[in-house]
């Protein structure tokens, strides 16, 4: 397994239905409760431990998540009231070493990550079916619809809480 993606590499559902947008619904709704399951008990040490050799610490995960999903949220909004909005990427290793990620505790990024999904599952549960299809351009990767975003952070919270939940297999924590 390769520790950068234990729970795999991105890949978009071949088939997109009703049934497996609920379930990349559900998902998201659950990542902080997840997140927050897998540090559970964790002491600063902890925390402050790569999740692989040349990796983020524990801590540098928990406060990107919300980082990520911040951006995500706002890139969805910006989806569904704009015509094709070209969004605005950022540096995601650079704001790791920040020092509200290298030194905050991760208490901050629980609330925050609480709060920005509490109001990212209701944005996403209003949605209509061809509220999916709409796009946006994102610089690197070109055109991507709504059920692209749907998707890639359903992924995305599951892929950081394995980094976190791996490395405490790994170490017997």
């Amino acid at each position: 397994m390769d520790p950068r993606y234990p729970i795999g590499k991105f890949e978009m559902p071949v088939q997109v239905t009703p049934a497996r947008r609920q379930q990349a619904i559900d998902a998201i709704a659950a990542a902080p409760s997840k997140m927050r399951a897998a540090v559970k008990g964790l002491n600063d040490a902890h925390l402050d431990t790569p999740y692989r050799e040349a990796g983020w610490t524990v801590r540098q995960v928990v406060h990107h998540v919300p980082d990520s999903h911040l951006n995500a949220y706002i890139r969805l909004k910006l989806a569904l009231t704009e015509e094709k909005p070209t969004i605005k990427p950022y540096n995601e290793a650079a704001w790791a070493e920040l020092a509200d990620s290298k030194s905050m505790p991760i208490e901050v990024s629980e609330t925050l990550l609480d709060s920005v999904h509490a109001r990212w599952d209701r944005l996403w549960r209003s949605l209509r079916p061809e509220h999916f299809t709409r796009v946006l351009v994102h610089p690197e990767h070109g055109e991507r619809t709504v059920d692209w975003l749907l998707f890639l952070y359903e992924w995305h919270g599951k892929h950081h809480t394995a980094h976190i939940t791996e490395l405490r297999k790994q170490k017997g924590w």
